[in-house]
Order: C-alpha cells, then structure tokens, then sequence
C-alpha cells in the first residue's frame, strides 16, 4: 500500500517520507533481505508479465521471503547472476551508472575473435542513446567455429552486449552474467538462489570503480 492506495509496481516512484505497507506493516519495518538468483534463461525480469510468461519470481515460490524487487535486470534471453532485495537505496546504488560496481559476463559467439574485435569493442560504438563499449573484453576459450569471451562492463544499458556485438556482425549464443563487483555467480546451481553475506551486501555499496576515482 502507498498512501492507502495498492500498486503493484515496485519500480513505481516514491517520495522518501512516503506512507509505505507490506501486509499492512511499515516498509521501514521489514528486516533488509539481499539475495543472489541464477537467472535461468527463459524467464524474464519481472514481478508479472502482460504476455503470461513465466517470471524469476518462479524460482522464489514457497521460499517464504518477503517482497523483492529486481537489482537492475536481465533480459529474457540471458541468464546467470540477478540480485534481489527489499532496500531500495542500497539498490540505487548497486544500479548507479557512475559509481555502481563493475558487472561480468561469459558470452558464447557465433565466430572466432581476433585482437582488432576486442579493441572495436573497447572503443565502442554510438547508438541512439549514447555511447556503448566494454570496459575490457578477452577471449577464454575457443572451438571451430565459435568462442567464449569474457566482457566487463561498467554501464548498463538493454541489451547493451548484444548490440555492441551485433554492431561488428557478431551474433550472442548465449549470454551469462558471472559476476557483479565482487560478488560471482560461482556454483550456484541454475534457478537456485541465497542470501548474500553481510560483507558482499557492504562491499556492493560500497563499491566505487577506480576510474571513477581517478577523474
């Protein structure tokens, strides 16, 4: 409830001071929950969809935590580490474009890269809104006929890997997040999910990149 009035978006905005209820208790009441998800592929990022698909709130059912909105988001295609949680600041700052933590990810491509890809990548291309690059890229395996690389990023924007690729004719086979600052998807198994421990919740809001430090 907000104000006496049910919405049912948990993006929706807010005043700070606003009159907020879960099952009609304070919001501020609530006990702060961080949790990390191994998105599946398949599932988008929502708390419902207007098209029936199913949700990552499917990997939640019967779990008997409180309401939790997405950290960020990852498209229905891709898959790997999703954070959850009830506190929208330290939320706002893991989302921060300017000073969030650094986000990994492991991308299957449909060819072999050669050096002057992964500079192309670094570089960037303008799209229409703004610039998109990695913050460093670099293979970690190959086959005959498609690789594996490694692709940090410091900005999220949708979708933004798989334009930045798709702007240099490469297409994503799959496409998993491993890590965001210094928490890592590490064993978890697909569709699992835990709390997060009470250093990672820290060091997640505190986390400023060095290049935002420096300039």
């Amino acid at each position: 409830m907000l104000a006496g009035r049910v919405v049912r978006d948990p993006e929706f905005p807010t005043a700070v001071d606003a009159d907020i209820r879960v099952d009609g208790h304070a919001a501020g009441d609530a006990q702060p929950v961080y949790v990390a998800l191994n998105k599946p592929r398949g599932l988008v990022t929502t708390a419902s969809d207007e098209r029936g698909r199913d949700t990552v709130y499917r990997c939640l059912d019967g779990a008997g935590l409180p309401w939790l909105a997405p950290v960020g988001r990852l498209d229905k295609a891709s898959e790997g580490l999703l954070l959850l949680c009830n506190d929208p600041q330290w939320a706002a700052r893991i989302t921060d474009p300017a000073h969030g933590p650094g986000k990994t990810y492991h991308v299957q491509v449909d060819r072999i890269p050669d050096d002057a890809l992964f500079a192309a990548l670094v570089a960037g291309v303008i799209a229409d809104d703004g610039l998109l690059r990695a913050s460093a890229a670099r293979v970690l395996r190959t086959g005959t006929r498609n690789a594996w690389l490694e692709i940090e990023l410091h900005e999220g924007r949708n979708r933004q890997i798989r334009r930045l690729l798709a702007a240099f004719d490469v297409g994503v086979l799959r496409l998993v997040r491993v890590a965001i600052g210094a928490v890592a998807l590490g064993e978890l198994p697909k569709g699992a999910w835990r709390l997060l421990r009470e250093d990672e919740v820290q060091a997640l809001a505190g986390a400023t990149r060095a290049s935002t430090q420096a300039g």
